[in-house]
């Protein structure tokens, strides 16, 4: 895969943890170092909030999954959205989506601006049928005028436009390429084409590095590090594993039992922090230039305390089982 250019400008102007975001102002070439590139330059801290999440709690089918939950994120930050399944990171996502109602608390994106114009997204799991005769370029533009009603009429500033965002993403040259026949990171690199065409002021994505490989992972990384900074855009996305955005990110999010703490990865990702979190203790230990998250589960009382170790970083998550590999 190629290295993402630098993204066009847009064309508009728990027990939580409070911690002070710093953002970027490095180049694309410091993002895509990826697994422990340290932290992001300092820009000024005085930046308008784009997302506000204030005591939020939701119920799903007579059960809680997410309660007293407060972050926010301001324009340009990068967030890690980390927990491991069932942790409640897709809910909280479209809850902000507004997809799925909220029991309590509010959700305020881009001062109560319409969310499908705010807000740009990009789903966990795109199956597509390798003959679906659809084009990269197809789809994009229906990231354009697809909330319109009948059919959209071809025009030259339409293809212009497309063809511009997919040159954002580094994927111009997969314009006339089938969706169904890309690889995952090609695929993920038109979908967040496709979420950018309405130029949102925030982008969601789901689980955008699962099932890339290291070298797609940090590209991708690296692309929506370039988005937030260039753009001012506003980037949360979900995953289970921290370290491929430990260069590039503002504040983690983390999720456990329904309960976030949130702030930076130094305030977060901290022992007492964390066993706050889960409710018993959890071991975060610094060893040969790497932090190990060792969560204890009573439920495998056989197997003891399962350690996530991360290279030269920090790999947060619930307990992984041994052999069970990162994931």
């Amino acid at each position: 895969m190629p290295k993402p250019p630098t993204p066009l400008p847009a064309t508009s102007s728990g027990t939580a943890s409070s911690g002070t975001a710093s953002s970027g102002t490095g180049s694309p070439e410091d993002a895509s170092s990826g697994v422990g590139a340290g932290t992001r330059p300092t820009q000024p801290a005085q930046r308008p909030r784009v997302l506000s999440v204030e005591d939020l709690g939701v119920r799903l089918g007579g059960r809680q999954v997410l309660s007293d939950v407060s972050f926010h994120l301001c324009e340009g930050e990068v967030a890690g959205l980390i927990g491991s399944n069932g942790a409640g990171k897709t809910t909280l996502l479209r809850a902000v989506l507004g997809l799925t109602p909220v029991s309590s608390g509010r959700v305020s994106v881009a001062g109560g601006r319409g969310r499908h114009q705010a807000v740009g997204y990009v789903p966990q799991k795109v199956v597509l049928d390798a003959d679906l005769p659809v084009r990269a370029r197809d789809l994009v533009q229906l990231g354009q005028d697809g909330h319109r009603w009948g059919l959209p009429l071809p025009s030259a500033a339409k293809r212009a436009a497309t063809e511009e965002l997919l040159a954002g993403v580094g994927a111009l040259h997969l314009a006339d390429a089938r969706v169904g026949q890309l690889s995952g990171g090609e695929l993920q690199r038109v979908l967040v084409a496709h979420a950018l065409a309405g130029r949102p002021r925030l982008l969601l994505l789901d689980e955008p590095l699962a099932n890339l490989d290291l070298h797609s992972a940090r590209d991708t990384v690296a692309l929506l590090d370039c988005i937030a900074r260039q753009q001012g855009i506003a980037v949360l996305m979900s995953t289970h594993d921290v370290n491929p955005l430990l260069g590039v990110m503002d504040r983690v999010v983390y999720l456990a039992g329904g309960r976030a703490a949130t702030g930076s990865t130094d305030d977060v990702v901290r022992s007492d922090v964390l066993s706050s979190l889960y409710g018993h203790h959890v071991d975060v230990l610094h060893a040969h230039g790497r932090v190990i998250v060792s969560v204890g589960d009573d439920s495998h009382s056989d197997d003891g305390c399962d350690a996530v170790p991360a290279s030269a970083g920090v790999l947060v998550g619930g307990p992984v089982h041994r052999g069970a590999g990162a994931r």
